[in-house]
């Protein structure tokens, strides 16, 4: 019999409406019960393609005795951590402030007042490699609970005073200079892997936010070790196992320092983040691989996330069906050189071997190998090498898919929105661009209400319970200004200025600090805050540089001070923990530059001169630059007030908080306005 889990909309949640553990979905209702029966809280978050969930809960939560002690001695509550991105963050401080380390699925135990005692992540069934087994730590607690009240009491408190007393404490609301970013250049070139680009050991996340930092620098100040560092490690990262060789899109991270291995889940957040990098890596250097990895990977969005209703999903599992009925990790993406000839027959296979790196000891499990581009493809006849793919791709087709969180995150399809909106017009291809169009209006007929509040998800047409949180805000607001630029419709620009509104009004304090939940949303143990980046930009930052962004289309004085507020703790963090605060520093860089405004006024939106200027300005490599584009006379979009034409030909105005240089009607005196020039 299903439990209360079958009514909820998270796909994460819904896997475990079958257990027979009597899970409750976090709610006050949960707690009330756990007071009633003066029983602990079992608190346990995880997410959809996280595969050490999936591996507990077949474990421990499919297994009727566990369950039944669970449901005898706790009330049991299953949290998705990207459902409920505050739950999560308040809880995970808690672990990793007393275990030194975090991770999914984390377990926590809390008394009914959701104050938490005890700790941890994955536990095995049985005593493992030093791990205890759940089955013990769920004995050890309800001992504690029931012999030792006053202690668990007195360390819930301890654990609840000391997370109170983290609150960011927000002093200096100065904005980042030049001094401080060239600290953060100089810490990012220390922990820079020269040999494999990318920063640190293993495992290894895509730096997507730092990429972003380096291009902007390069582009403000010619920096070419910030560029070489972007390039490097955009290079790596695409003829690695952590890119889809085949069908295009990234991986969460790679296991090894070599980006050989993946973690083979691909989330929409990362994907999103990527494909802009590499096009903005495109538009500064016309990079063929750029070009070719940003196409692919916006190509993957739309092939494989898009869901009926226009959104786009969260994720896919790393997790498949390896055709004997087990759940393998990698299993819809690895080949070994048997299955190859196969598919290819024996020419074609020693090809695509030496092509994609497999070999007959493999690089990942049983012999098997992720497929890589260790050399480079100008040494291979290019139409074979796309038939030998093109047929590699429909066979994989045919293995069991990885499942799909189906689940529509509002933050990640704003990180969408912006990516397709500009990869289409970089490329000239409308149909990223529709698909970016198709993803907003579900945005706002769906996730938003009559008062301009998002809701944080939807599945299947319906729009889940859970509020948005300060990153789906600052998100769908960048989103939603890069359709403005790209699209000139200056609708979009409205629906930012609603968001944004309650960036300031709800968000904010008095200082100037932000939080990542609204002042009337739910009380936590603690309001979250946050300004550090995660596998996202925090959303502190993603404000302020949407704040900034919104400031510059329209010359609003609140928004861009409150951006300038905003960035106060990016110069504080920023020389110290670079590689932790890369979204914050790109819109510093912008900050710094301006950011540029630039206004682009034709005779027609349509009219082939003005389409020329428009696209010549989107291609504008100065950092966070701003564009609008309309007919002359256009009251649509603020930049737009009071511009004519030149000689009666397209014209475009680049300025800075409103005061512009001479106008231009030629489309090279206008790029050059807009790229790097020494002196």
């Amino acid at each position: 019999m299903p439990n209360r889990l079958a009514h909820e909309t998270s796909p994460y949640l819904l896997q475990h409406a079958d257990n027979p553990v009597d899970w409750w979905p976090w709610s006050e209702e949960a707690f009330e019960e756990a007071r009633r029966r003066d029983v602990p809280v079992l608190l346990s978050v995880g997410y959809s393609s996280c595969h050490w969930c999936h591996v507990m809960a077949h474990e421990s939560f499919e297994d009727g005795a566990t369950a039944a002690y669970l449901n005898e001695h706790f009330v049991s509550v299953k949290v998705d951590r990207e459902e409920r991105p505050d739950v999560d963050a308040v809880y995970m401080e808690a672990v990793q402030a007393a275990t030194g380390q975090g991770g999914w699925p984390m377990t926590v135990f809390l008394t009914p007042e959701a104050a938490p005692f005890y700790f941890g992540t994955y536990f095995p069934p049985s005593p493992r490699h030093g791990m205890p087994g759940f089955r013990q730590v769920l004995e050890g607690v309800r001992q504690a609970w029931a012999d030792r009240r006053e202690e668990v009491a007195e360390v819930a408190g301890k654990i609840v005073r000391d997370l109170a007393g983290r609150e960011l404490q927000y002093g200096d609301t100065r904005t980042p200079g030049e001094d401080e970013l060239a600290q953060a250049l100089l810490g990012l070139t220390r922990e820079y892997d020269p040999q494999r680009g990318g920063f640190g050991g293993a495992p290894k996340f895509p730096p997507s936010m730092v990429l972003e930092f380096l291009l902007r620098h390069h582009a403000r100040t010619g920096s070419e070790g910030a560029l070489q560092m972007a390039q490097d490690t955009c290079e790596r990262m695409a003829r690695g196992g952590i890119y889809d060789q085949l069908g295009g899109g990234f991986a969460r991270y790679s296991v090894d320092r070599d980006w050989v291995v993946p973690h083979f889940e691909k989330m929409l957040y990362d994907n999103a983040l990527l494909c802009r990098v590499y096009a903005h890596l495109w538009r500064a250097t016309g990079s063929g691989l750029a070009r070719r990895v940003a196409l692919e990977t916006a190509d993957f969005m739309v092939r494989e996330l898009r869901t009926k209703e226009g959104g786009f999903a969260s994720a896919l599992d790393a997790d498949s069906d390896d055709g004997s009925g087990r759940h393998v990790e990698g299993a819809a993406y690895v080949w070994t050189p048997a299955q190859l000839e196969e598919v290819l027959g024996p020419e074609d296979a020693e090809l695509a071997a030496r092509y994609f790196g497999v070999t007959d000891e493999g690089t990942f499990e049983q012999g098997s190998s992720v497929l890589q581009l260790p050399q480079q493809e100008g040494v291979f006849d290019a139409e074979r090498i796309a038939s030998i793919r093109s047929r590699l791709l429909v066979s994989r087709a045919e293995r069991p898919a990885p499942g799909r969180d189906d689940k529509v995150v509002a933050a990640w399809n704003g990180l969408a929105v912006a990516a397709l909106a500009e990869t289409g017009a970089y490329f000239d291809r409308s149909d990223l661009v529709e698909a970016a169009i198709g993803a907003a209006d579900l945005l706002v007929r769906l996730h938003m209400d009559e008062r301009a509040r998002l809701a944080r998800t939807s599945k299947d047409g319906r729009v889940g319970a859970h509020t948005g949180v300060l990153e789906d805000y600052a998100d769908v607001a960048e989103g939603f200004l890069a359709l403005a630029s790209v699209t000139g419709e200056g609708v979009w620009l409205e629906f930012a200025g609603f968001l944004l509104d309650h960036v300031l009004v709800r968000f904010t304090d008095d200082s100037g600090a932000l939080y990542d939940t609204a002042a009337d949303a739910e009380k936590l143990i603690r309001r979250p805050q946050d300004p550090t980046d995660n596998a996202t930009p925090s959303g502190w930052t993603a404000a302020a540089g949407a704040l900034l962004s919104y400031a510059a289309q329209t010359g609003s004085e609140p928004h861009r001070t409150a951006a300038e507020r905003a960035l106060g703790v990016v110069k504080a963090l920023g020389p110290r923990v670079p590689r932790f605060v890369g979204w914050g520093l790109a819109v510093a860089e912008a900050f710094l530059d301006g950011p540029r405004e630039v206004a682009v006024v034709g005779p027609a939106l349509d009219d082939p001169a003005t389409r020329a200027l428009h696209r010549t300005a989107l291609l504008g490599t100065a950092p966070g630059a701003v564009v609008a584009v309309g007919t002359a006379g256009s009251e649509e979009l603020p930049l737009l007030a009071d511009r004519i034409l030149v000689d009666g030909e397209p014209t475009a105005y680049i300025c800075r908080n409103f005061t512009c240089d001479a106008p231009t009607t030629d489309p090279e005196r206008l790029r050059n306005a807009l790229s790097f020039r020494e002196g």
